[in-house]
């Protein structure tokens, strides 16, 4: 087997306990996994050769076995609000979306856990584009590797650190792709590269409550869940996985998760607000009430349209409505702000271009060419 036939390791996604088991693996002192970790995630280097505390006999082995490869960036567009978005291409040729959003010193990363999304909720631009595959952990920790060195700011300093928060909250459900994501959030977290605090990464989920349980036995992260809805009946139209596992069997495995953490942390609802459909007076008071039995945090999202949906954002004043019915009633509220809508970067429009396994889009795209077609007969 000649040397280019042989698949080099991307060093990018492992881990710190990982990499010192690849260091060993090869004959190298276990602290040089440490090193490379540093090289890699702190210092934004992919050369070996530039690595000039490793022995040059160490480096060109592993330019012989290994690499450093992010995904490729084909494309950056930049948001008159300071919001930045990348279409970055992923083994086998798909294209996933990554959004920077600035908030004065917060710099907040959105990050995509998999090649369009499984989960075809009926709000959402991704779940209509059906899925590829998952991400690897290179994949995904590369996203935060690109944007921190798209900067051009030391990711060690905390003073002037771009990035300072990720949310897994681009396209795709994190805990359907549970061992890459949390390989990924291990490095975020990791003093040796990105050194995040545990409430500064969040993972955002609709509810795969065996992975949320088995989620609560590696990491402490935020935690925020796509709710939507306040009864089973609207979130199964809303969220289908809902079907599987309701509102009852979401919320015990929500509390079983902030039971394990040390500290007072809430879970985050997330609930978009779609015009007549879930931003009633009732529903509000139907969410205060499911709301009162968990330590929780709710946080209103304005409807983001894509093109073929029939929803529509609630109005202003709808959302503030509803707002006030839940802060009367002692809830912490907010209110998103729509953040890079006119790059197509807000909540809700991350598509990217997914070679879809499941034939979803097709038959989205089949749906709209049908209604197209109705709207044009006479009534």
């Amino acid at each position: 087997m000649t040397e280019t036939s042989v698949e080099k390791v991307n060093l990018l996604g492992l881990t710190l306990p990982k990499m010192e088991a690849f260091c060993l693996s090869i004959g190298e002192k276990k602290f040089r996994g440490a090193q490379l970790v540093k090289w890699i995630h702190q210092q934004g280097v992919t050369d070996f050769d530039q690595m000039t505390n490793l022995s040059k006999s160490f480096r060109d082995q592993l330019k012989s076995i290994a690499e450093v490869r992010p995904p490729r960036v084909t494309f950056q567009g930049d948001s008159t609000d300071g919001t930045r978005k990348w279409l970055m291409e992923v083994d086998g040729g798909s294209k996933i979306e990554t959004v920077y959003i600035p908030d004065g010193d917060r710099g907040t990363l959105c990050v995509s856990s998999q090649v369009g999304c499984s989960l075809d909720c009926s709000f959402c631009s991704t779940g209509k584009q059906g899925f590829n595959k998952n991400l690897t952990a290179a994949e995904i920790i590369g996203q935060v590797f690109l944007a921190a060195k798209s900067f051009g700011l030391p990711v060690k300093d905390s003073q002037k650190r771009s990035v300072t928060n990720v949310v897994m909250m681009g396209m795709g459900e994190p805990l359907l792709n549970f061992e890459p994501v949390v390989d990924a959030m291990a490095l975020m977290l990791e003093d040796q590269a990105y050194c995040l605090s545990k409430r500064r990464v969040t993972l955002s989920t609709s509810g795969v409550v065996p992975n949320l349980n088995e989620l609560a036995k590696v990491t402490d992260v935020a935690l925020a869940v796509s709710l939507h809805a306040p009864n089973d009946a609207l979130r199964n139209e809303l969220v289908p996985i809902n079907r599987k596992y309701p509102i009852a069997v979401l919320f015990d495995s929500i509390r079983n998760y902030l039971d394990g953490l040390s500290d007072n942390r809430s879970v985050t609802f997330e609930y978009t607000m779609l015009k007549g459909v879930n931003d009633s007076d009732a529903l509000a008071h139907e969410l205060s009430a499911l709301a009162k039995t968990i330590r929780c945090k709710i946080n209103l999202i304005p409807f983001n349209p894509f093109p073929g949906t029939d929803y529509e954002v609630s109005s202003r004043n709808r959302i503030y409505a509803f707002q006030r019915i839940l802060l009367a009633d002692g809830h912490i509220v907010t209110v998103r702000k729509t953040r890079g809508d006119d790059i197509d970067a807000a909540c809700g429009q991350l598509a990217g271009q997914v070679a879809d396994k499941t034939k979803r889009s097709a038959r989205y795209i089949q749906l709209q060419d049908v209604t197209a077609q109705l709207d044009q007969v006479p009534h």
